[in-house]
């Protein structure tokens, strides 16, 4: 009989062969399911010490009805469908890992960047409906000398802000939590939020979705920005308003917006986004390389097995907790 079992309660990768080889070095049996709600998660943990998450929420209720769990491992880097404050109280390490896709989001955002600038899909779009006129498309803009707006400066966006700069964009970012020294060493101007959104041609959302963000966007903070200007969000849906948003692209207070991540996932087919010709949305796509997937498998699953073992993991996120099981 094995030591440990570790649940994956769902997943979307097509093989869990990482986690297999990670969990049964430590003796340990590797379950998995396809959960979707609390309860669904709360009757397969049954008798297991570990969870490896990718969209069920794993609430104060999982918490509760399975006191015999240690670890949760979150499948990315933002941990809102787990309940921190639970977690801590009940005494389970949270992980998660914050740096398997800095290249790629930071990549994904810049091309939805270029084809906001460029008007690619629109031009495509029209093209392909048998419209050979570039005018359509009109005004476009020179990109060099624009300024990039990031809402957010961590890893990723600081990615982000070298890939721009080499383009031609200037830099400026509002995070309240960002040393002006640290910043400025990078080229970054640092703002308050409403000088970011009333200065940017493009504003980028790289925030963690929590109670301060939630909404953080709406329509006081659209009329701050240029009609001229572009949004973009890889980061979470709900730090912006989603009505507040349609309704600023109905009425021209943007030029456009590019969403890798929507504020209900998959996105419903009549939700008006989709309806928009100066939209662009993306199936929180921007993630994903195979080697990206890959380095986040095996350091979730290594994240739940130094947990296992006694030892701190390298993502520990309630950092409190482990002078409780330490």
């Amino acid at each position: 009989m094995a030591k440990f079992k570790v649940l994956v309660t769902d997943y979307e990768y097509q093989t869990l062969e990482y986690e297999e080889r990670i969990i049964k070095a430590i003796d340990g049996e590797l379950l998995k399911a396809q959960c979707r709600t609390e309860e669904e998660v709360i009757t397969a943990a049954r008798g297991v010490d570990a969870l490896l998450v990718q969209y069920a929420p794993i609430s104060r209720q999982v918490f509760s009805a399975r006191p015999e769990l240690k670890a949760v491992a979150r499948y990315g880097v933002g941990v809102d469908v787990i309940d921190l404050e639970a977690a801590t109280e009940h005494g389970v390490c949270v992980v998660n890992v914050p740096d398997y896709c800095e290249d790629e989001v930071a990549d994904q955002t810049l091309s939805l960047l270029l084809a906001c600038a460029r008007k690619t899909i629109l031009l495509n779009n029209y093209l392909k409906k048998g419209n050979w006129d570039y005018q359509i498309a009109q005004p476009i803009y020179r990109l060099k000398g624009k300024k990039l707006g990031l809402l957010g400066f961590g890893k990723i966006p600081r990615n982000l802000a070298a890939k721009a700069v080499a383009l031609g964009l200037e830099v400026i970012a509002y995070d309240p939590y960002v040393e002006q020294q640290l910043a400025e060493q990078l080229g970054v101007e640092l703002l308050q939020l409403e000088q970011v959104l009333k200065r940017a041609d493009f504003v980028s959302v790289h925030l963690p979705l929590n109670e301060k963000t939630r909404y953080l966007l709406a329509e006081e903070e659209f009329k701050m920005m240029k009609r001229s200007a572009y949004l973009i969000n890889t980061a979470r849906g709900a730090v912006i308003a989603e009505k507040a948003l349609i309704n600023a692209l109905r009425r021209g207070d943007l030029a456009g917006a590019a969403l890798d991540v929507t504020e209900k996932e998959p996105i419903n087919q009549d939700n008006p986004l989709l309806q928009l010709d100066n939209t662009i949305i993306t199936p929180h796509v921007g993630w994903y390389s195979e080697e990206a997937q890959i380095e986040l498998q095996t350091k979730a699953a290594q994240g739940v097995a130094d947990v296992l073992l006694g030892k701190k993991p390298a993502y520990l996120v309630n950092q409190s907790v482990w002078n409780q099981v330490s």
